[in-house]
């Protein structure tokens, strides 16, 4: 494929390829020398006009490990202060050769609109509360390596889903693998048509838990037009995860979060730093999903 910008347009047998790469790619990163050539010569530009911790430097290491040359493009320090369209920004990074761009913007369908455009490879890293394919690979591919077999696992995903791009990838990706998918959060912040996303609406905490994965979402108040909920600690009293709801969980149900962790808000640190939680490994587990999907794509 040229480009990864939705998880919604991935085949099972596309996700199953990438996530078999990835398998294969994974141990480089415990190898005291962590490189493989398979992208030298290659030049990756993360162009990210939103903040990001884990994305962004994973793409980078990804990049480096495939020997590939990474560049950083801040935006805060770019033309785009001065005027300059995206469009001109991307076209501009373009004919400097560049083989990756890997996307991350405010705008939903900035990263369809720019692949369109262009005959370079793009990977959406966040468009708006629209997408994010790879944090949904990395999702997926965390749980595989914990469950071994993906079908028919009951996942639940907890928290401001109204507002997740990481939300609607993983829901598209995971139905198209045959995995069942339950919500549960306040009203304000669920879809407004859950029906056609082919997914559950657990009652309540007791039913959501009740699942072999669980994904905690935090709220995410940059992307809100007014005040969704009332409190947050009301919203940590009804719908943040805690040591006594997983009572009613399978004792080996998988906690995973996107990050960053709003601790005590969405989940308590006590599961967050507990047995059942693979965070970490999800953080770990991105590199090689990202170095995967870099190998996928191929220019036109």
């Amino acid at each position: 494929m040229k480009d990864l910008i939705s998880a919604k347009e991935l085949t099972k047998d596309d996700i199953y390829s990438i996530l078999d790469t990835a398998e294969s790619l994974h141990e480089i990163n415990r190898r005291d020398i962590k490189k493989t050539p398979a992208l030298r010569g290659k030049t990756v530009v993360n162009l990210f006009f939103e903040n990001s911790t884990r994305t962004r430097t994973s793409f980078e290491i990804a990049a480096k490990r495939l020997s590939a040359d990474a560049v950083n493009f801040a935006a805060s320090s770019s033309s785009t202060q001065k005027g300059e369209t995206l469009l001109d920004t991307i076209k501009n990074i373009e004919a400097m050769q560049a083989d990756i761009l890997v996307l991350r913007h405010e705008a939903s369908g900035a990263a369809k609109f720019i692949a369109e455009r262009s005959g370079t490879c793009v990977i959406n890293a966040g468009d708006g509360i629209n997408e994010h394919p790879t944090q949904a690979l990395l999702d997926i591919f965390t749980i595989r390596r914990v469950k071994k077999e993906l079908e028919r696992l009951t996942v639940t995903i907890m928290g401001d889903i109204a507002h997740s791009r990481v939300a609607r990838s993983n829901i598209w990706a995971m139905r198209t693998l045959g995995m069942r998918v339950k919500l549960f959060g306040p009203p304000t912040l669920l879809p407004n048509d859950p029906k056609a996303l082919a997914c559950e609406i657990a009652a309540d905490k007791r039913e959501a838990v009740q699942s072999d994965v669980i994904i905690t979402l935090r709220i995410q108040r940059e992307r809100q037009g007014k005040l969704l909920i009332p409190s947050l600690r009301e919203y940590s009293r009804f719908f943040g995860l805690n040591s006594e709801d997983l009572k009613y969980a399978p004792k080996d149900v998988l906690l995973l979060h996107p990050g960053p962790v709003n601790r005590g808000v969405e989940l308590s640190s006590s599961l967050a730093d507990g047995a059942n939680s693979a965070i970490l490994d999800q953080v770990e587990n991105g590199v090689s999903v990202r170095m995967a999907v870099m190998c996928a794509l191929r220019r036109q």
